[in-house]
């Protein structure tokens, strides 16, 4: 398994689903939170920021070997998250990938092929997942030498400000389809989704 931690951000609102949790919906028979940290899981340590307690996010991820980082200023935004999460990386983490928890066909191996990147293509200091046509997407990695600015973001623009700063040192790594995108934000979004799935 990879030196590598994962963290997956998951403590923000789904604010477009209408008052269901989108990370609660059911793929392959579970909800997307433990989807995606069952994923994540196959290729390294998974840290999962969430809103604080209670909530029935922590619930999906019983029996799961994750961390779970309650995140007090989850209102905040992505930044909010991601600092908090990145307060229990460890000493020695050479790099970290931030995976947003609502990609419902992301896979281990796409992790892994961002975590290969990291290991071979050390002129670059982030690695990120696209696209089979190159259009950006998830998960993103970070080399330490950037975790300050990591640390120091604030709102709700999530690493993007980080990756936009350092952009000549950007890797893409395409991902099959349209996985490194494909978010599912609102009911009619995870409908269609399901039907395609099935045909």
């Amino acid at each position: 398994m990879s030196r590598i931690p994962i963290i997956l951000l998951a403590a923000g609102q789904s604010s477009r689903m209408r008052g269901t949790d989108k990370l609660l919906q059911q793929v392959d028979g579970v909800p997307l939170l433990r989807h995606a940290a069952q994923i994540a899981l196959g290729a390294g340590p998974v840290i999962v920021a969430l809103p604080p307690e209670p909530h029935d996010r922590y619930a999906a991820l019983d029996d799961l070997g994750v961390q779970k980082v309650p995140v007090p200023d989850a209102a905040e935004g992505m930044n909010a998250s991601l600092r908090t999460a990145m307060q229990h990386l460890p000493q020695d983490a050479p790099a970290v990938i931030v995976l947003l928890a609502d990609l419902p066909e992301l896979t281990t191996n796409d992790i892994k092929k961002i975590m290969y990147s990291v290991e071979k293509e050390r002129d670059f200091n982030i690695h990120r997942g696209a696209t089979q046509d190159g259009k950006p997407g998830h998960p993103v990695a970070f080399d330490r030498s950037l975790f300050e600015e990591l640390r120091g973001l604030s709102g709700d623009e999530g690493a993007q400000t980080v990756v936009r700063r350092h952009k000549d040192a950007v890797k893409l790594i395409p991902l099959a389809g349209n996985r490194a995108r494909l978010d599912l934000d609102t009911p009619e979004a995870w409908a269609d989704w399901r039907a395609n799935k099935q045909t």
